[in-house]
């Protein structure tokens, strides 16, 4: 492992501080049992002067392929395209990264045995998904089927590529409509910044190609609201939960608390929850 600090804290560096990582910088500045934040990744450093000057502790800014250096926990809060950028260098390292964008992990699956080849680990937050426990333990078991039906606001779904790619104009509705059903692997390409949350439900369960999900558009909600059903040898089960978003429309305030909520566990002396 990396070099940990005189008082033996773990060293997180964030990369990405857009509406997620922004709170978790934050977080981490405020103070976290047993944590410290060494560093960020930033793609325009001068934009986010403010908010680095405001931390008790100034971390270190640096190239994204620098933070498995500076860091025992790398955290990606970036779009989906740099995650492979910001993850490959850090587990390459033996460090951990926690991945918000788990959308994009389907398409970079080889980084879980590049991980697994240098001591490294991925941590997958769970995000706006109650009830991702639950998941876990019937999978030890058996699950015969997972299904979740996301319904969202119209402005955390445009400029979805399925939606762009078939010419679906979602800013006239005036009733709900259903835009897609399918797998969750083929929900995370088609809508990559949406559906972070049915990937982790697929990987937490029985896979993206056997994970079934719809989508909807819906004027009527103002938060994103998902509703999970399972059936399994020990269980069955569903769960719904509707989520406040963030300053970004398309991800729930919940998901940044949740990373928070990860981090705190890696360190903390009581801990609730598998």
């Amino acid at each position: 492992m990396a070099e940990r600090t005189a008082s033996n804290e773990l060293r997180v560096a964030v990369a990405g501080l857009g509406s997620i990582g922004t709170k978790i910088a934050a977080a981490l500045d405020q103070g976290i049992e047993g944590l410290t934040l060494s560093a960020v990744a930033v793609r325009d450093p001068a934009k986010h002067q403010k908010l680095l000057g405001s931390l008790r502790r100034a971390p270190s800014v640096l190239p994204l392929d620098q933070l498995g250096d500076a860091a025992d926990i790398v955290v990606e809060c970036a779009p989906s395209s740099q995650l492979r950028a910001i993850v490959e260098p850090a587990v390459k390292r033996g460090r951990a990264a926690v991945v918000v964008s788990v959308g994009g992990l389907l398409d970079n699956f080889d980084l879980v045995d590049l991980a697994r080849a240098n001591g490294g680990r991925i941590l997958v937050p769970t995000g706006a998904l109650i009830g991702l426990d639950a998941v876990n333990a019937a999978a030890i078991g058996t699950i015969h089927s997972v299904k979740m039906v996301t319904r969202k606001p119209i402005d955390g779904l445009k400029g979805a590529p399925f939606i762009v790619q078939n010419n679906i104009d979602i800013d006239n509705l005036r009733e709900p409509l259903k835009l897609f059903e399918g797998t969750a692997r083929e929900a995370a390409k088609g809508f990559p910044a949406n559906l972070n949350v049915a990937v982790a439900l697929s990987l937490a369960g029985v896979g993206p190609d056997r994970t079934q999900v719809q989508i909807w558009a819906d004027p009527t909600v103002t938060r994103n609201v998902h509703r999970i059903e399972v059936e399994s040898d020990s269980a069955r089960f569903s769960m719904s939960i509707e989520n406040v978003p963030s300053e970004n429309p398309k991800t729930g305030l919940i998901t940044a608390l949740s990373v928070i909520a990860l981090l705190r566990k890696q360190r903390t002396t009581l801990s609730v929850g598998t």
